[in-house]
């Protein structure tokens, strides 16, 4: 029943389609292109490289969202879903090893957590992002899970400053209220960085997430095997916004 809840196709020029992973073979196609995107382009240091894919402890304990190009059999785009009973059995969401999320602990039987994020560099478009969020709001809306937690990316190529900028205008607007505050466990030195505001283009990841409604709940933390500075970002079911929420789900 999940897989016709979530599947859904794009409007009929694309070739693209979304659906969660049904079986092992394709859990591994959204790991291999994990690592084409996270490893080979954004240079990550993966745990066992070798084997050309992604994959860590919390992938068994998640459901894998997956866009395919029908036309090349392709996977094209990935998010990775961690429901809070796999959540439980687990110890903790990815996040609470980056975030002390102390102040979420009441929500947490509520909280769906979305992660590993990627799409193959040739299909970076609209189109794709909104299939992957059609997904994701089809999942909460069947099982009615009432928050979306996940950690947005910046690259650290330049030293953190883009990084730095980017929060500095996310707290002016965009920050969640104080009783949602969490806490970085390896947190980004704000105070080291020149208080200048680089011209930074906000990440497609991040923009989208605001768009549908989310803020965010924390300083940036510093994750050293991907060299990015993360964002935690959290977005209620009540805060999505009613235009976003029936772009999504129609396609």
């Amino acid at each position: 029943m999940l897989q016709s809840l979530v599947r859904t196709r794009a409007q009929q020029k694309t070739p693209l389609e979304v659906s969660i992973a049904r079986n092992d073979h394709e859990v591994f196609e959204a790991q291999r292109l994990r690592f084409k995107v996270f490893a080979e382009e954004m240079g990550a240091r993966v745990k066992d490289a070798q084997s050309g894919i992604d994959c860590d402890m919390f992938d068994r304990h998640c459901e894998h969202l997956i866009v395919r190009d029908t036309a090349s059999g392709q996977v094209v785009g990935t998010y990775r879903i961690l429901n809070p009973a796999s959540a439980q059995r687990l110890g903790g969401f990815y996040a609470d090893e980056e975030f002390d999320m102390t102040r979420l602990n009441h929500l947490r039987e509520q909280i769906v957590e979305v992660g590993r994020s990627c799409v193959h560099m040739n299909y970076r478009t609209g189109g794709t992002i909104a299939l992957l969020w059609s997904g994701i709001l089809r999942y909460m809306q069947h099982h009615g899970y009432q928050y979306i937690i996940g950690c947005a990316s910046v690259s650290m190529a330049d030293g953190g400053q883009s990084a730095v900028s980017i929060y500095r205008r996310l707290e002016q607007t965009s920050l969640c209220p104080i009783e949602y505050r969490t806490f970085p466990r390896c947190e980004l030195p704000l105070d080291a960085y020149n208080n200048d505001t680089v011209a930074t283009r906000l990440p497609s990841l991040i923009k989208g997430y605001l768009h549908i409604g989310a803020q965010v709940c924390s300083t940036p933390a510093w994750d050293p095997d991907f060299n990015t500075a993360d964002l935690l970002m959290m977005l209620p079911a009540a805060r999505i916004d009613a235009r976003y929420a029936r772009h999504f789900l129609r396609r």
